[in-house]
């Protein structure tokens, strides 16, 4: 079977009715974990983002604290799936600023892990490179969030 492109969907979405539409949606829910959550953020946080945001780090906070911490390489496998989560939070929401904060949040609760991550090289790569990518994300806002930013960086010492 051959998928049809955006466009293509686009159009014939357009010709169907609301109620083909609402069992299209259901259908989809059905099949895919991801498809139901992006559903749930559009339908009931997306008017919230400031909850939505809150709702994330809690998440954040939730998988960090279950994290296997006797070596690193449990810890790196951990940390990775987080991030991957992380990420996918951020594909919902689709506002730079969401992605700013919630990737700076991660970046800080890893800083601050118990036991410390300066003791192995993949996880401060992973630092880094988040790290890079918020500052790359900051330069894209507007100048008074980027200030706000730049100054959480520096209080939080990730600058």
């Amino acid at each position: 079977m051959k998928t049809a492109t955006v466009s293509q969907l686009k159009k014939e979405l357009h010709y169907r009715s609301t109620d083909e539409l609402m069992e299209i949606c259901l259908r989809l829910a059905r099949f895919k974990k991801e498809n139901k959550e992006l559903l749930t953020y559009l339908l009931f946080e997306s008017q919230d983002e400031s909850g939505y945001i809150a709702s994330v780090k809690q998440e954040i906070d939730t998988q960090l604290e279950a994290i296997n911490t006797k070596n690193y390489y449990w810890m790196r496998k951990s940390i990775r799936k987080i991030l991957k989560s992380v990420k996918k939070f951020i594909r919902y929401s689709l506002k730079k600023e969401t992605e700013v904060e919630l990737l700076l949040y991660f970046c800080v609760q890893l800083k601050n892990m118990t036991p410390s991550i300066k003791r192995d090289k993949t996880l401060q790569n992973i630092l880094e490179r988040q790290l890079a990518l918020v500052h790359k994300k900051i330069d894209s806002l507007h100048e008074d969030l980027q200030y706000d930013f730049r100054l959480q960086l520096e209080n939080e010492g990730l600058v």
